[in-house]
């Protein structure tokens, strides 16, 4: 159990056997009384924000989220199906719960995973990905205009912004936290 004076933003909490996190937080004294503790509470598995107030001598329970590292495998419909590193156990993904960074899935990528109470609720995947490009038009010869991007398609069908200077078949490395271009690993 926490005490109220040990909220923070980032902290992972249960509230009525829900996983959620702060995400706001506000400390006020008024002139009388006990100190208030103004969260903003984002819930883990519904997504839906709300706010809660916490007076000083209130006790908050404590969150039992376990993180583990995985190895994607393959997909199976629209499930991705990951493996335990130490158990080899499967464990499936809906695509919904993965959203986007299901497009910069490679094989035998390794991942983590945050489950609470067997149920998966959160996945990290490294911060970049090498993956080459399947198709771009070719890029305008003395165009040397600083930051100029074209469109550029991966194999998986994932669209971004590339400098005009990226080829089809070329390697690039792309941030999986923002969907974005980083840079060229080699040229294809």
């Amino acid at each position: 159990m926490y005490s109220a004076s040990d909220l923070k933003k980032g902290l992972k909490i249960e509230i009525d056997g829900d996983p959620c996190m702060i995400t706001g937080f506000e400390f006020s004294k008024p002139g009388k009384g006990q100190s208030l503790y103004r969260c903003r509470i984002k819930n883990l598995i519904t997504g839906n924000t709300f706010d809660k107030t916490y007076r000083s001598v209130e006790k908050v329970k404590r969150c039992a989220l376990i993180s583990r590292d995985y190895t994607f495998s393959y997909i199976d419909g629209h499930q991705y199906v990951f493996s335990d590193n130490e158990t080899f156990e499967e464990v499936r993904l809906d695509d919904e719960l993965l959203g986007d960074l299901k497009n910069f899935l490679v094989d035998d990528m390794q991942v983590e995973i945050l489950f609470h109470n067997d149920r998966a609720l959160d996945i990290t995947l490294p911060n970049f990905v090498e993956m080459a490009i399947a198709e771009t038009e070719p890029g305008a010869r003395g165009d040397t205009t600083t930051n100029v991007a074209k469109p550029a398609k991966l194999a998986n069908g994932y669209e971004l912004n590339v400098p005009i200077f990226i080829n089809e078949d070329d390697v690039i490395r792309i941030d999986t936290r923002t969907g974005q271009y980083a840079d060229r690993v080699s040229k294809g």
